[in-house]
């Protein structure tokens, strides 16, 4: 039975506001809760509103871009739309851009089944195996690849050169970025997947972070010379049946555009709503 959506926004804002609190100290400024990342690994985290806080002002969000900077951190908010609605006003008028990506969450009896891939298969990450420091390596070069940025923001479809050469020739990741990441795999906290072929290696890659029994796919990224194959959709269908069978009974995504959300309602995930994702808006020319 599908859980009322008021109910999933209340579950949603719980687990966003976890997600950093064992990798980041969390700093409240004004109606946001800025998430600061401990050491130099890890992913640069965002601003989001506090938990029960009135919306945020604009004089709130020049205050966190202030200590963003001084951080050197990236001037990143996130919220959902749903939940915190005059927030998307206050953003643009404090010269925010706001990246509009369909929230979607997983209709449990419309999960595809697991289905063979072209020439490929799908493979979970070891952390305990000798292989998950390289295994991570590419897949984080997929990632970088796929989002066209080092960073990433909303993977296109569109086939294009960049390959197994292109991945390879990307920098591993530092010995601390893989123990980090390691004792999260470990943990039961992130599960990592990768599809894979015998004679080109990791070509698509991603992963699902986990609070409780809510859990988020993301990062979900198809080298562009392996695009249109089925990679990205079935990692994902894979990726959301690992989380059910242990434990989760809430699982979603936010997908980068209107696109892309059709790619994944095959898989068996509808659109509940919106998730924004905001940075300065560049200066014009």
């Amino acid at each position: 039975m599908a859980l009322p959506d008021s109910d999933v926004f209340v579950r949603l804002e719980r687990f966003y506001d976890a997600v950093p609190r064992d990798a980041a100290v969390a700093e409240d400024i004004g109606g946001f809760v800025l998430f600061v990342r401990r050491g130099s690994t890890g992913w640069p985290y965002y601003a989001r509103p506090r938990l029960g806080a009135e919306t945020p002002s604009a004089a709130d969000i020049t205050a966190v871009r202030r200590r963003q900077r001084e951080l050197g951190a990236p001037e990143s908010f996130e919220w959902v739309h749903e939940t915190t609605p005059d927030l998307l006003a206050v953003a643009r008028s404090a010269g925010l851009a706001v990246l509009l990506a369909p929230l979607m969450v997983l209709e449990r009896a419309a999960l595809v089944p697991d289905l063979p891939l072209p020439g490929a298969k799908i493979r979970f990450l070891d952390p305990a195996g000798p292989g998950f420091g390289a295994d991570l390596s590419a897949s984080r070069a997929v990632a970088n690849l796929g989002f066209g940025t080092a960073h990433g923001t909303a993977p296109t479809t569109t086939a294009a050169p960049a390959g197994p050469r292109e991945r390879d020739a990307l920098p591993p990741l530092g010995e601390d970025a893989v123990e980090e990441q390691r004792g999260r795999h470990a943990g039961g906290r992130f599960t990592g997947a990768v599809v894979e072929s015998p004679a080109d290696g990791i070509l698509a890659s991603g992963m699902c972070q986990r609070v409780g029994d809510v859990a988020e796919i993301a990062g979900v990224a198809t080298l562009p010379a392996a695009r249109r194959r089925g990679f990205a959709s079935q990692l994902t269908a894979s990726l959301a049946r690992h989380a059910l069978e242990n434990g989760v009974d809430l699982v979603f995504l936010s997908a980068g555009d209107d696109d892309v959300a059709r790619l994944y309602s095959k898989v068996g995930f509808r659109r509940v709503g919106t998730a924004c994702i905001a940075e300065p808006a560049p200066a014009p020319l």
